[in-house]
């Protein structure tokens, strides 16, 4: 029996194909089969187990892009998740190099980018939000959007979150998040806001969505009220604004 033989393929929907194969089918077997496929469907997909990489490489190999998770699928009775890959029709040739590129970028690991501005007042006291949606006093600041500059990106975040136009001086510290409570991990770039009057805290505007109050402390009251690796953070960046400390730290904590 060939390798083709063993492959199967299912019209699951109007104009869409699911292809299941065995281990040890090559991926050139599957890139023909899903070819063969695309004939007569729009789309070619495959759902696999989280923890099958030899099959995750091998749909990657067959021109198939990595779409995300689907939760919740019932296997055997069993409900699980399945990661969905999938081709189609309309897709690039695999020769074209902007689809190889895509393909790559499918299922490349990505990160979560965090914007954060450093704004002190003339005693070196830093500029605090206490969100809404946690307990914790931050940094002011933001998620970097897709295709956003992290520079652009905090800036626009003070903007819309307090009112205010601050241009992000350089860059102070790259700090690495672990993952933690359930997010996943993430890179936090503090950029120099530089210093201010005092009264610059009364003179904002909140977003109340976003934003409870925001207000001047200093790093006794920044450690009361933040997170610790959020005050260690806070630090770090601090230290580099008077030529110190590190440019990278794992959690506030400088990498040794």
């Amino acid at each position: 029996m060939t390798d083709e033989a063993l492959t199967i393929v299912t019209t699951v929907a109007d104009g869409i194909a699911r292809i299941e194969w065995p281990a040890d089918v090559p991926a050139s077997v599957v890139r023909r089969e899903v070819a063969a496929a695309l004939l007569a469907h729009a789309r070619v997909e495959t759902l696999l187990d989280p923890d099958d990489e030899t099959g995750q490489r091998v749909a990657a190999w067959a021109g198939m892009l990595r779409e995300g998770t689907m939760r919740g699928v019932t296997v055997d009775g069993v409900t699980t998740d399945r990661i969905v890959y999938a081709r189609l029709a309309s897709d690039l040739p695999l020769e074209d190099p902007q689809s190889f590129r895509a393909l790559l970028n499918s299922y490349l690991p990505r990160k979560r980018a965090i914007g954060q501005m450093l704004v002190r007042d003339a005693e070196d006291r830093v500029l605090l939000c206490q969100l809404t949606y946690k307990r914790d006093w931050d940094l002011p600041g933001g998620v970097v959007e897709l295709n956003e500059s992290p520079r652009l990106a905090v800036s626009r975040e003070l903007d819309e979150e307090l009112g205010v136009e601050i241009p992000a001086g350089d860059l102070l510290l790259t700090d690495w998040l672990p993952p933690w409570s359930g997010w996943d991990d993430a890179i936090c770039l503090v950029f120099d806001g530089g210093t201010h009057p005092a009264e610059l805290a009364e003179q904002l505007t909140l977003q109340p969505n976003e934003i409870r109050a925001a207000a001047f402390k200093t790093m006794a009251e920044v450690r009361e009220l933040a997170a610790d690796f959020t005050a260690r953070r806070i630090e770090s960046a601090l230290a580099r604004t008077h030529g110190g400390g590190s440019t990278f730290t794992e959690s506030g904590r400088p990498h040794l």
